[in-house]
């Protein structure tokens, strides 16, 4: 059903100007495609959808741009920059960034589509990535760690 509702989506938003969730929403209702503004606000976040700009002044969904840097070298970039430490603590792994930074940390993490992530928690500079077991947890720390 999902994939099914992503692919409408992706079709929608290709042939209208759809500004906002509502009207994304109506769009697939039309096409007997039921979803809620929740489920649709999920699928803009992993479809990566961004705003643009249209001619006639308004803003449109649009699927990012091939000039977006892909996601490997957003994170290598993100940790490099911010992260000064990493370690794991059981199924969590905590993250100390530069201050103010934590929420960066952990919004990269989110877009890794990492299977065993059970959610993030970010402070000012310090995040919390919760994993669902511990070799999880310590296969996120090699990662991290080759990205820094």
């Amino acid at each position: 059903m999902k994939n099914l509702r992503q692919k409408k989506i992706l079709e929608i938003i290709a042939e209208k100007e759809v500004e906002t969730q509502n009207q994304l929403i109506e769009e697939l209702n039309s096409v007997g495609v039921h979803a809620t503004q929740a489920t649709v606000s999920r699928d803009i976040k992993e479809l990566r959808l961004v705003k643009e700009l249209t001619t006639h002044g308004t803003y449109r969904y649009m699927p990012p741009s091939e000039d977006v840097e892909n996601h490997s070298e957003r994170l290598r970039k993100i940790f490099h920059e911010c992260v000064t430490s990493y370690t794991c603590a059981q199924n969590i792994v905590v993250i100390k960034t530069l201050p103010g930074l934590a929420s960066a940390a952990c919004s990269a993490i989110d877009r890794m589509d990492i299977e065993k992530l059970a959610g993030s928690l970010a402070g000012d500079d310090t995040a919390f990535i919760a994993m669902m077991d511990v070799k999880s947890a310590e296969e996120l720390c090699d990662l991290i760690g080759k990205y820094m």
